[in-house]
């Protein structure tokens, strides 16, 4: 029963701001591209989309 509470909990879960950049690091192909996308972060790249 809780198991199914969960993973109804999970399909309707947003992610949050922090994951969204994390992710978006993590997609990096090398440091040169890791760090235009720590710019574009530190630009407000996920920090304005009106959530």
């Amino acid at each position: 029963m809780f198991e199914q509470v969960k993973k109804f909990v999970r399909a309707f879960h947003l992610p949050s701001v922090e994951e969204l950049e994390r992710e978006y690091l993590n997609g990096a192909a090398n440091r040169v591209d890791l760090e235009f996308r720590q710019r574009q972060i530190d630009r407000g790249m996920f920090r304005n989309m009106g959530m």
